[in-house]
């Protein structure tokens, strides 16, 4: 009796509600989050999903652009159980996306608390549970004592915002690509972009379209390759190839067909690195650019190409060149990170950025009952795979623990009718 006692700080007991959850605790109501709901639902095993936001894929429905669409097929998107509907295109759009995505929890009965931010989460090893506290909104702070603990706060939780020298003194509007919604407010304005992945080619060639002026700042080398290669998906005819042939040759293959299709890019400022794209997003988790116009718009130089930033001034940047640009306003396409360093505290499974230190495929499961899903740098495919092996996974221990449970009660009830 020692042991339950203990769970409760004698500092918060009259401060929050304490919640004994019999299941696991899922942090985060994305794509992560909802796939896992769904596959621990089809098992049997109950659960409780924390969700900071107000709503499910809050970086979906609050933190993207309007233009927005799946990179990949939607076949290689889909969440587990639940295909998308046969009249979506081949890539959803950002409405589509989160359609599908209020459509499958509502389909798994999956109902997040809402407004609930985990402060901190650590494993009580007295008792042998994670204590979770959270901060709520219009309801008193809560902590949730639980056996499992699967962090599905993905990738992209916090916005990076990069430390340059004088931006704080820059006079224009600065921004990072989560608050940009469309060029129309940029129309007529000299933009920089900083930032050359999927979001910085996008969100340029959209400035472009909007009559803005763009200029994309290309610090490092970078690999772009064609959405299509002669009508068919790139990563699919990737996928196919990887499944025969090693990846050493499959770079060169799609290196090969990104030059038949795109031409050279190294001669409008964008170097390819030495890595191949696949060798690249395998060792260092750099997702190769998928182009859907921004090229074209490089190559007829409406968007203009440009070295990295040495400082800002009041309406100019200067670049590492010494050349100095006139600018009107700034787009920080700098990414996301991991935010799990700022509220789990465990020091075994994750690593100081975040992120699981053990390699792909062993980074969604650790010790005490913690879990990882959506952290593969592998997209929502990977973030599915994840939620399958979690879901079984505690999905054996909780029927192997119900029927002993049941047979204990069986026993005992006999007991009861034989002494009547």
């Amino acid at each position: 009796m020692e042991n339950i006692f203990r769970l409760v700080d004698n500092q918060d007991f009259f401060n929050r509600r304490c919640v004994l959850i019999n299941g696991p605790i899922i942090v985060g109501a994305g794509p992560s989050g909802l796939a896992t709901a769904a596959c621990l639902k089809e098992q049997g095993v109950p659960f409780v999903v924390l969700e900071k936001a107000d709503c499910i894929a809050s970086l979906w429905q609050k933190r993207t652009y309007d233009r927005l669409k799946l990179h990949l097929p939607k076949q290689f998107c889909q969440l587990p159980k639940m295909p998308f509907p046969e009249d979506f295109p081949e890539y959803p759009t950002k409405k589509q996306f989160i359609q599908y995505l209020e459509s499958y929890a509502a389909r798994f009965d999956i109902k997040p608390q809402f407004n609930e931010c985990v402060q901190s989460a650590r494993f009580d090893e007295t008792s042998g549970f994670w204590r979770v506290k959270t901060v709520s909104y219009g309801k008193p702070d809560a902590e949730y004592i639980c056996r499992w603990l699967i962090v599905a706060t993905g990738e992209n939780a916090e916005c990076v915002i990069p430390d340059i020298e004088g931006l704080g003194d820059f006079a224009g509007d600065v921004v990072h690509a989560s608050e940009y919604k469309s060029g129309e407010k940029f129309r007529g304005k000299k933009v920089l972009v900083v930032g050359c992945g999927n979001s910085g080619m996008e969100l340029s060639l959209d400035l472009c379209n909007h009559n803005a002026s763009p200029s994309m700042v290309v610090r490092s080398s970078v690999h772009v390759l064609p959405r299509e290669v002669f009508g068919k998906s790139t990563f699919e005819l990737a996928v196919l190839m990887m499944a025969w042939l090693p990846l050493w040759l499959v770079d060169k293959i799609m290196l090969f067909l990104s030059w038949l299709v795109l031409g050279s890019i190294e001669r409008y400022g964008l170097k390819r690195p030495a890595m191949g794209p696949l060798e690249v997003k395998n060792k260092m988790g750099k997702t190769p650019v998928l182009d859907i116009g921004a090229l074209e718009k490089i190559k007829s130089g409406d968007i203009n190409v440009v070295p990295g930033i040495k400082r800002f001034s009041k309406n100019q940047v200067e670049l590492v060149n010494g050349e100095k640009l006139d600018i009107d306003s700034v787009i920080l396409a700098t990414g996301y990170r991991s935010n799990v360093p700022y509220w789990l505290q465990e020091g075994v499974f994750f690593s100081k950025n975040g992120y699981p230190k053990a390699p792909f495929p062993q980074g969604w499961k650790g010790n005490a009952g913690l879990y990882a899903v959506g952290f593969t740098r592998r997209g929502l495919s990977g973030a599915s795979a994840d939620a399958v092996r979690i879901a079984q996974d505690i999905g054996k221990v909780w029927k192997q623990e119900t029927r002993q449970q049941k047979k204990r009660t069986t026993a005992c009830h006999r007991r009861c009718i034989s002494q009547f």
